[in-house]
Protein backbone atom coordinates (compact mmCIF):
# COMPACT_ATOMS: atom_id res chain seq x y z
CA UNK A 1 0.00 0.00 0.00
CA UNK A 2 2.87 2.08 0.87
CA UNK A 3 4.75 1.53 -2.67
CA UNK A 4 1.14 2.46 -4.14
CA UNK A 5 0.88 5.76 -2.28
CA UNK A 6 4.42 6.89 -2.91
CA UNK A 7 4.12 5.78 -6.62
CA UNK A 8 1.02 7.59 -7.17
CA UNK A 9 2.27 10.91 -5.61
CA UNK A 10 5.54 10.47 -7.78
CA UNK A 11 3.25 10.26 -10.40
CA UNK A 12 1.01 13.25 -9.53
CA UNK A 13 3.82 15.72 -8.13
CA UNK A 14 5.92 16.14 -11.58
CA UNK A 15 2.48 17.07 -13.25
CA UNK A 16 1.43 19.76 -10.53
CA UNK A 17 4.91 21.12 -10.47
CA UNK A 18 5.05 21.36 -14.16
CA UNK A 19 1.11 23.68 -13.96
CA UNK A 20 2.46 25.16 -11.48
CA UNK A 21 5.82 26.80 -13.31
CA UNK A 22 3.81 28.03 -15.98
CA UNK A 23 4.91 27.52 -19.67
CA UNK A 24 7.64 28.55 -21.18
CA UNK A 25 8.46 31.33 -24.26
CA UNK A 26 11.47 31.13 -25.81
CA UNK A 27 11.75 33.77 -28.92
CA UNK A 28 14.85 35.54 -30.49
CA UNK A 29 15.11 38.11 -28.25
CA UNK A 30 14.13 36.64 -25.04
CA UNK A 31 13.43 33.65 -23.38
CA UNK A 32 11.47 32.62 -19.68
CA UNK A 33 8.16 31.64 -17.64
CA UNK A 34 5.05 33.29 -18.43
CA UNK A 35 2.42 32.67 -15.32
CA UNK A 36 -1.38 33.93 -15.91
CA UNK A 37 -0.22 36.21 -18.91
CA UNK A 38 2.73 37.52 -16.64
CA UNK A 39 6.54 36.96 -17.27
CA UNK A 40 7.57 34.91 -13.70
CA UNK A 41 11.29 34.21 -12.27
CA UNK A 42 14.49 34.66 -14.65
CA UNK A 43 14.22 36.06 -17.98
CA UNK A 44 16.94 36.61 -20.61
CA UNK A 45 17.23 38.99 -23.90
CA UNK A 46 18.75 38.90 -26.49
CA UNK A 47 20.24 41.10 -29.13
CA UNK A 48 22.11 40.60 -32.85
CA UNK A 49 25.77 41.80 -33.12
CA UNK A 50 26.23 43.37 -36.53
CA UNK A 51 27.90 40.39 -37.65
CA UNK A 52 24.57 38.41 -36.70
CA UNK A 53 25.99 36.55 -33.61
CA UNK A 54 23.17 36.36 -30.90
CA UNK A 55 24.13 37.46 -27.72
CA UNK A 56 22.75 37.75 -24.17
CA UNK A 57 22.06 41.40 -23.04
CA UNK A 58 20.23 41.15 -19.56
CA UNK A 59 19.19 38.59 -17.59
CA UNK A 60 16.28 39.72 -15.03
CA UNK A 61 14.57 37.81 -12.03
CA UNK A 62 10.53 39.26 -12.59
CA UNK A 63 9.75 37.81 -9.61
CA UNK A 64 12.63 39.55 -7.29
CA UNK A 65 12.25 42.66 -9.48
CA UNK A 66 16.14 42.47 -9.82
CA UNK A 67 18.41 42.71 -12.46
CA UNK A 68 21.12 40.11 -12.29
CA UNK A 69 23.06 40.51 -15.70
CA UNK A 70 23.80 43.55 -18.33
CA UNK A 71 26.04 43.67 -21.08
CA UNK A 72 27.84 47.02 -21.26
CA UNK A 73 27.56 48.58 -24.23
CA UNK A 74 29.27 51.62 -23.93
CA UNK A 75 31.45 53.26 -21.12
CA UNK A 76 30.17 57.59 -21.07
CA UNK A 77 29.20 59.86 -18.88
CA UNK A 78 25.76 60.34 -18.22
CA UNK A 79 23.81 63.58 -16.87
CA UNK A 80 22.59 62.44 -13.13
CA UNK A 81 21.10 64.47 -10.80
CA UNK A 82 22.74 64.06 -7.03
CA UNK A 83 20.92 66.12 -4.71
CA UNK A 84 19.64 69.54 -6.38
CA UNK A 85 22.21 69.57 -9.06
CA UNK A 86 22.64 67.95 -12.57
CA UNK A 87 26.26 66.78 -13.12
CA UNK A 88 27.89 64.44 -15.59
CA UNK A 89 29.83 61.47 -14.32
CA UNK A 90 30.26 57.52 -15.13
CA UNK A 91 26.86 55.35 -13.84
CA UNK A 92 27.99 52.05 -12.01
CA UNK A 93 25.04 50.70 -14.31
CA UNK A 94 22.70 53.22 -17.05
CA UNK A 95 19.71 53.58 -17.35
CA UNK A 96 18.13 50.40 -19.31
CA UNK A 97 15.11 49.39 -21.02
CA UNK A 98 14.33 46.23 -19.33
CA UNK A 99 14.73 43.71 -22.45
CA UNK A 100 17.36 45.62 -24.26
CA UNK A 101 17.44 46.93 -27.38
CA UNK A 102 15.47 44.69 -29.04
CA UNK A 103 12.38 44.85 -26.37
CA UNK A 104 12.75 48.67 -27.15
CA UNK A 105 12.52 48.65 -30.79
CA UNK A 106 9.04 46.96 -30.58
CA UNK A 107 8.05 50.61 -29.32
CA UNK A 108 10.60 52.86 -31.68
CA UNK A 109 9.06 51.24 -35.00
CA UNK A 110 5.83 53.23 -34.26
CA UNK A 111 7.11 55.64 -35.73
CA UNK A 112 5.34 57.40 -38.63
CA UNK A 113 6.87 59.15 -41.21
CA UNK A 114 5.13 62.69 -41.85
CA UNK A 115 3.72 63.22 -44.94
CA UNK A 116 4.37 66.49 -45.59
CA UNK A 117 8.59 66.02 -44.28
CA UNK A 118 8.41 62.68 -46.49
CA UNK A 119 6.85 65.24 -49.48
CA UNK A 120 10.26 67.61 -49.41
CA UNK A 121 12.44 64.85 -48.86
CA UNK A 122 12.89 65.80 -44.95
CA UNK A 123 15.74 63.06 -43.50
CA UNK A 124 17.93 62.95 -40.77
CA UNK A 125 18.03 61.99 -36.82
CA UNK A 126 15.72 63.23 -34.07
CA UNK A 127 17.29 62.95 -30.63
CA UNK A 128 14.61 63.22 -27.93
CA UNK A 129 16.02 63.67 -24.40
CA UNK A 130 14.32 62.72 -21.03
CA UNK A 131 14.86 61.89 -17.66
CA UNK A 132 14.75 58.00 -16.20
CA UNK A 133 13.61 58.76 -12.18
CA UNK A 134 14.82 56.55 -9.80
CA UNK A 135 11.66 53.87 -10.16
CA UNK A 136 11.98 53.63 -13.89
CA UNK A 137 9.45 56.13 -15.31
CA UNK A 138 10.12 58.86 -17.72
CA UNK A 139 9.46 62.33 -17.84
CA UNK A 140 10.41 65.58 -18.70
CA UNK A 141 10.52 64.96 -22.88
CA UNK A 142 11.68 67.18 -25.09
CA UNK A 143 13.58 67.26 -28.76
CA UNK A 144 17.74 67.91 -28.48
CA UNK A 145 18.26 67.87 -32.60
CA UNK A 146 15.21 67.91 -34.55
CA UNK A 147 15.18 68.31 -38.33
CA UNK A 148 11.12 69.58 -39.06
CA UNK A 149 8.89 70.62 -37.05
CA UNK A 150 6.25 67.43 -37.80
CA UNK A 151 9.24 65.13 -37.52
CA UNK A 152 9.93 66.76 -33.85
CA UNK A 153 6.72 66.25 -33.20
CA UNK A 154 6.39 62.36 -34.26
CA UNK A 155 9.45 61.44 -32.62
CA UNK A 156 8.09 63.04 -29.01
CA UNK A 157 4.93 61.10 -29.46
CA UNK A 158 6.66 57.42 -29.79
CA UNK A 159 9.13 58.46 -26.97
CA UNK A 160 6.46 59.07 -25.04
CA UNK A 161 4.47 55.97 -25.98
CA UNK A 162 7.27 53.85 -24.65
CA UNK A 163 5.88 52.16 -20.85
CA UNK A 164 8.15 52.57 -17.78
CA UNK A 165 9.80 49.65 -18.16
CA UNK A 166 13.40 51.12 -17.35
CA UNK A 167 15.74 49.95 -14.85
CA UNK A 168 17.08 52.91 -13.23
CA UNK A 169 20.60 54.38 -14.11
CA UNK A 170 23.11 53.61 -10.67
CA UNK A 171 25.64 55.68 -9.11
CA UNK A 172 27.42 53.74 -5.92
CA UNK A 173 24.69 51.18 -5.61
CA UNK A 174 22.03 53.65 -5.25
CA UNK A 175 19.42 54.56 -7.85
CA UNK A 176 19.36 57.81 -9.63
CA UNK A 177 17.73 60.12 -11.75
CA UNK A 178 19.37 60.53 -15.46
CA UNK A 179 18.92 62.26 -18.16
CA UNK A 180 18.82 59.54 -21.77
CA UNK A 181 18.72 60.66 -25.15
CA UNK A 182 16.98 58.81 -27.53
CA UNK A 183 17.59 58.56 -31.48
CA UNK A 184 14.73 58.57 -34.21
CA UNK A 185 15.57 58.36 -37.89
CA UNK A 186 13.84 59.80 -40.74
CA UNK A 187 15.27 58.36 -43.96
CA UNK A 188 13.36 58.47 -47.06
CA UNK A 189 13.18 55.49 -49.16
CA UNK A 190 13.91 55.06 -52.79
CA UNK A 191 10.91 54.47 -54.77
CA UNK A 192 13.28 51.84 -56.94
CA UNK A 193 14.37 50.44 -54.43
CA UNK A 194 11.26 49.12 -53.23
CA UNK A 195 10.70 47.11 -55.99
Amino acid sequence: MKTLLLLCLLTICPVSLLCAQGRVRTTDVDSGRVEKGKKVGLWSYYSFTGSGRKVLVQRYDHTAQKLLFFRQADERPYRMQVGSEWKSDYLDQPPLFLGGDAALSEFTRQLNYPEDARAQQVQGRVVVNFIIDTLGAAYDHKVLLGVSASCDREALRVAKLIPAQWLPGRKNGRAVPVEYQLPFVFRVQNAAAGR
